[in-house]
């Protein structure tokens, strides 16, 4: 997937809201990415959701990752154990990959989303005007790697 996240340049650094938790990534984000899904925009309180997509070697969390809160069979979300700001999201079926916020991140401004996941959830007043390719569902496979077509069958324009 091409876009502007290779325009960050690495190291991408980061911090929770406290400073308790600093973020560190050794490479571009593989994907950035809007979310308009109820529990992206539940677990971050925004009305929608953006991250940066790292391989799980390129990344890490010093002095940890946070503490992880229950959720949705197959996704660990992690969290400050200081002040509760959003870390991490993991998700089983994409192996190997870890979702930062985009908000926690010093280089977010260098970090243009490619991409809006669960873009008919998108709440009816917000407007965001990009060239990001908008699905109307789940952009699991595209973010697996995979074709478009199945869960992703439900492309809209851009």
């Amino acid at each position: 997937m091409e876009g502007r996240a290779e325009a960050a340049t690495a190291p991408i650094t980061g911090h929770c809201y406290c400073g308790a938790v600093a973020v560190r990534a050794m490479r571009a984000p593989e994907v950035v990415a809007w979310c308009h899904c109820d529990d992206c925009r539940r677990v971050t309180g925004a009305p929608a959701a953006a991250f940066a997509g790292f391989a799980e070697g390129h990344l890490s969390f010093e002095p940890d990752e946070g503490r992880a809160a229950p959720g949705a069979p197959g996704v660990r979300r992690s969290f400050c154990a200081e002040c509760g700001s959003p870390l991490a999201s993991r998700f089983d079926y994409l192996p190997g990959q870890v979702y930062v916020p985009l908000g926690i991140l010093d280089q977010a401004g260098e970090m243009e989303p490619q991409l809006h996941s669960y873009d008919s959830r998108r709440l009816p007043w917000l407007h965001i005007e990009d060239n990001a390719e908008r699905l109307e569902t789940s952009s699991r496979k595209r973010l697996a790697g995979g074709s478009a077509g199945g869960e992703e069958s439900g492309r809209m324009r851009r």
